[in-house]
């Protein structure tokens, strides 16, 4: 799956669509790829003379490469969402830097109708650089934007 497809799944645009290409997928497996560039936005002020791709980015690369997964298995998925609602047991590893590819592997363990757990692996040329659990949530798509009313407060 190249970004084109991927960018019909999720609704993230640069700079946080976080997925490069799928290389594999299976009912309840998945195998994403990231592209480490140096002209990455966070690389400018996180550690600009020593470079490191911020932990949080890896692990919502991980969420975005299962949430390819979870929408592919719901005929509806064009009105869904995938939100993430929890991380497990996150550990990092080895630092992640420009010119690296990050190759993230997510396994589906617990699906329900609106809720999937899976179990995360990111590597760096075949090394591991983090891992988590992480659950996601679906949600409905708001496809019109709702105005909101501020409440009135009133000064005494």
């Amino acid at each position: 799956m190249d970004i084109h497809e991927i960018r019909d799944f999720l609704p993230h645009r640069y700079p946080m669509l976080l997925v490069d290409r799928i290389v594999e997928m299976d009912a309840s497996r998945i195998v994403g790829v990231k592209n480490v560039s140096a002209n990455e936005p966070f690389f400018s002020g996180h550690f600009p003379d020593y470079p490191v791709m911020p932990g949080v980015l890896i692990i919502e690369a991980m969420a975005q490469t299962g949430g390819v997964l979870v929408l592919k298995s719901i005929p509806n998925r064009h009105s869904k969402l995938v939100l993430l609602a929890s991380v497990e047991e996150a550990k990092f590893r080895r630092p992640v830097v420009p010119g690296d590819q990050l190759v993230m592997e997510m396994v589906i363990t617990t699906k329900k109708a609106s809720a999937a757990k899976m179990k995360g692996i990111a590597k760096v040329d075949g090394r591991v650089v983090a891992e988590a659990i992480l659950m996601c949530v679906l949600t409905d798509r708001v496809t019109e934007k709702k105005s909101v009313e501020e409440p009135v407060t009133q000064l005494a």
